[in-house]
């Protein structure tokens, strides 16, 4: 059971979730008439670095395809 808590899979998911709320936050954020473009862009940085960490670990996850 403890080690489902560690899983690829679970960290996939989080990640998943954890890119879900940072595009929501900055869909919502942008819109806004007073913006902060520091925290705009870190936001945007985040979430490329969690769409990068996702397809990794996709990549790891997805065995190869024999030729």
């Amino acid at each position: 059971m403890d080690s489902n808590l560690h899983s690829p899979q679970r960290r996939l998911i989080e990640l998943r979730m954890e890119h879900a709320d940072l595009d929501a936050l900055i869909d919502r954020t942008s819109h806004e008439v007073v913006l902060d473009e520091l925290m705009m862009r870190r936001l945007k940085k985040r979430r490329l670095g969690l769409r990068d960490e996702i397809a990794r670990l996709e990549h790891e996850l997805t065995p190869d395809e024999p030729a």
